[in-house]
């Protein structure tokens, strides 16, 4: 069994959760901290290395997404955090940097990732805000909108605003997603305003999907007051008590109990009728079979005000991966068959998908390193979306796609400021070189956990790095 981690037995030693008292996050950051200061240096020193501060950079030659499209080749100016030219050729001035490419490259508006679970505060030996900026950056990844499944949750104004205020200086944007209730936990509805006010820029339990509909009704009657977005992930735990992969012909030939569809169907049908009866706002995350996409599509083409997103993961594979019993592979929603697969495609192609997302979720090796059925459910995603995208969805998803559904859809749903590549704009861009290969290690990856089933797998398509609040950084 490969290792899944390569920072966690550096950071915070493993003890049960029920070791510490209820001041467990000040402990924990105490032995995060100043338990192992040299992992700490480490990860910061490394962090510098690839930062440039300089913001007078000359892009030679990249090929810039505006319009709604790829130009050719062009040169790109930025000083001081600013497009300040876009011409064929432009000449290199004093004190500008200049960055020349030997290969085509992709000159985008940065990518947002919706529900990446970030372990600050309490699970930060899993994944800490500055180690997901880190992994953002080098995923071409300008934003984040982080679930809000910590310890404790973020369900109050006070840990939306720890949050924006630690990543204040960060090189990527922090949008975070408040509790739907309190302590993610289900039962009462969270200070959905206060939050709202403090930032949220949506409501959700995250890993935990409501599974009361009285919470879901009153979370959607309420969050209309001020326009608030509610975003469900649709899996009914009841029906899918005990499984470990997709319900399927494979899960029959390995003798696992596995999850129906009909686990997330039951939950979208009712996610669905609940915001007919009530209004409002309803997003519909991860989703992943093919009665789910119809379901969405028949309530958009009705004129409900709901959209939907899917993991990259599941469109790129099938359930075909569990075949060796491999935990990597072990995720949920669960990698379905290819009839869900293709289903998916479909429902990206025409719409009914409106975003894509990585479904971060870092785990330590004592999760992830265990017999199928006791390792937990999850792999990290930031650092190779792009790459997913390009080795296995190229004829799926066209470079404006892309651009649509990694950067330009997710903050449209959200509300958020759109990047623009023009001159006189912030710059909050990605670079990427589409052709490009490399395979992923625990060494060139930036994530604090390295759960990920695409290691040591040659994949096409890397991020290069990403220039945002003044900053750049380069892989």
């Amino acid at each position: 069994m490969r290792a899944h981690s390569k920072h966690t037995r550096k950071i915070l030693p493993q003890y049960p959760r029920s070791f510490f008292p209820p001041l467990a996050v000040g402990i924990q950051f105490f032995l995060w901290k100043f338990a192992a200061p040299d992992a700490f240096a480490g990860h910061s020193a490394r962090r510098a290395q690839t930062i440039s501060d300089h913001m007078r950079l000359l892009l030679r030659r990249v090929r810039v997404f505006a319009d709604g499209r790829l130009s050719e080749p062009q040169d790109v100016l930025l000083r001081e955090g600013v497009i300040a030219a876009i011409e064929p050729h432009l000449s290199l001035e004093a004190d500008v940097e200049e960055k020349v490419f030997p290969d085509e490259i992709w000159l985008m508006p940065g990518w947002l990732d919706v529900g990446t679970q970030v372990g600050e505060p309490g699970y930060e030996h899993r994944e800490d805000l500055h180690s997901a900026a880190q992994a953002a950056a080098a995923g071409g990844f300008t934003a984040l909108a982080p679930f809000p499944n910590t310890l404790p949750a973020v369900d109050n104004k006070g840990a939306v605003t720890f949050i924006l205020h630690k990543t204040a200086n960060t090189l990527v944007h922090f949008y975070p997603i408040g509790a739907l209730s309190v302590g993610a936990a289900g039962k009462d509805l969270a200070e959905l305003y206060d939050m709202h006010s403090a930032g949220a820029v949506a409501f959700s339990d995250g890993s935990q999907p409501a599974q009361d509909a009285g919470l879901l009704m009153r979370a959607l009657q309420y969050a209309q007051a001020f326009g608030g977005l509610v975003l469900d992930w649709p899996f009914h735990k009841g029906l899918a008590a005990g499984g470990q992969m997709h319900e399927g012909l494979v899960s029959t030939q390995l003798g696992m109990r596995g999850i129906a569809p009909l686990a997330e169907e039951v939950a979208v049908q009712r996610s669905l009728s609940i915001l007919e009866y009530t209004g409002g706002r309803l997003h519909l995350h991860l989703l992943s079979s093919a009665k789910s996409v119809a379901l969405v599509r028949a309530a958009k083409a009705a004129g409900l005000p709901v959209t939907a997103s899917a993991a990259v993961l599941n469109l790129c594979f099938t359930d075909e991966k569990l075949a060796d019993f491999d935990s990597l592979w072990k995720v949920l929603p669960p990698l379905r068959d290819e009839r869900h697969r293709q289903a998916l495609l479909e429902g990206v192609a025409d719409g009914t998908i409106d975003f894509l997302c990585t479904n971060h979720m870092p785990w330590n090796v004592e999760a992830k390193q265990l017999e199928f059925p006791y390792a937990e459910a999850g792999a990290i995603g930031l650092e190779t979306a792009f790459a997913l995208c390009r080795t296995y969805l190229a004829e799926a998803l066209a470079p404006e796609q892309l651009a649509e559904k990694w950067a330009l859809a997710p903050r449209r749903i959200l509300g958020l400021p759109m990047p623009e590549i023009k001159v006189g704009a912030p710059a909050e861009l990605a670079l990427f070189a589409p052709n490009r290969e490399w395979t992923p290690t625990e060494e060139n990856l930036r994530s604090r956990s390295a759960n990920t089933p695409l290691l040591g797998q040659l994949l096409r398509g890397q991020p290069l790095g990403i220039i945002c609040r003044g900053q750049a950084l380069w892989r």
